[in-house]
């Protein structure tokens, strides 16, 4: 069923009990920024050849989910204290399936979800669940890398580029930075590729992203940076901020060279909290080849 637009949630997808306070405190920020509340769920994994497969999805919750529901317990005794949080438990026969059906049930206005790097070579980049996430959740879309957390944030660093996922990358340093009474610094590099008005026009367009993001006012400020690899100069700049928020970028040459080597050499290198942002009217393949770039071995 869905919701009116006033009260459509943050979704929150949570697997791991250890590790859901960094995603739901991203979330929380989120829906405090646009006064929606947050819709935490678990799913249930229901496997075709399971002896639960004959069971409703209701017996299975109630008798055998016991898991799943002190998970999101332990969610929400984390979840903030200032926006309204309800859960949800969901039963499918894949953990993507499933998140993807309270995306829908919910009408949900963004969805956090957490990756955690892998070491070796693969074609599930991020994991086959966030891949499948990223082709297809009809909503705004954050991954944050589990594990690297900010300890305390003043500073939100987005590189910036063009490109419709510019906004809600803008949208969540805003809201985090709007939690933390933190700097939202929009930054735009000069190299032999990209030239200064070029770098100013992607600067004035992310400037007024963040003026039309929802919430409160936040302190920001703006720089461009000249080298001839962008990647050594963004992790000079990252050195000075807590987070780093990377949008995917506009089409051509600058969007290969910007959603692929540069951000994953920067994720690869920082040890700061990161968050990738995908718009949610850019839903496809294309959208999951230009992110599948960012964590791929070399």
């Amino acid at each position: 069923m869905s919701t009116s637009s006033a009260t459509r949630p943050v979704l929150v997808a949570v697997g791991n009990p250890d590790r859901a306070e960094q995603l739901v405190r991203t979330a929380g920020d989120l829906a405090r920024a646009s006064d929606s509340p947050v819709k935490i769920a678990s799913v249930v994994v229901k496997s075709h050849d399971s002896p639960f497969s004959v069971y409703s999805d209701e017996t299975i919750i109630d008798q055998y989910a016991g898991n799943s529901r002190e998970l999101l317990d332990r969610a929400i005794a984390v979840a903030p204290d200032d926006v309204t949080v309800d859960d949800a438990q969901v039963v499918s026969h894949s953990v993507s399936e499933g998140i993807l059906a309270a995306v829908e049930q919910t009408n949900a206005r963004a969805l956090v979800v957490g990756w955690q790097a892998r070491g070796s070579r693969t074609d599930a980049v991020l994991g086959s669940t966030i891949d499948r996430l990223i082709e297809r959740a009809p909503c705004d879309l954050y991954v944050e890398r589990i594990g690297h957390e900010a300890n305390g944030v003043d500073s939100i660093l987005v590189p910036v580029a063009g490109g419709p996922h510019v906004r809600p990358a803008v949208r969540v340093a805003a809201a985090i930075a709007a939690r933390n009474d933190a700097t939202v610094h929009l930054a735009s590099v000069v190299d032999r590729e990209t030239d200064s008005t070029a770098a100013g026009e992607y600067i004035d367009q992310a400037r007024d992203a963040l003026e039309d993001a929802t919430g409160p006012p936040v302190r920001s400020e703006s720089a461009t940076y000249a080298g001839n690899d962008v990647a050594t100069e963004l992790l000079a700049v990252a050195a000075d901020h807590d987070i780093i928020v990377f949008g995917a970028t506009r089409q051509g040459a600058l969007q290969r060279r910007l959603v692929g080597t540069i951000p994953r050499t920067v994720t690869r290198q920082t040890d700061k909290t990161v968050i990738l942002a995908r718009d949610g009217d850019a839903v496809g393949g294309s959208v999951l080849t230009q992110i599948r770039q960012l964590l791929t071995p070399s």
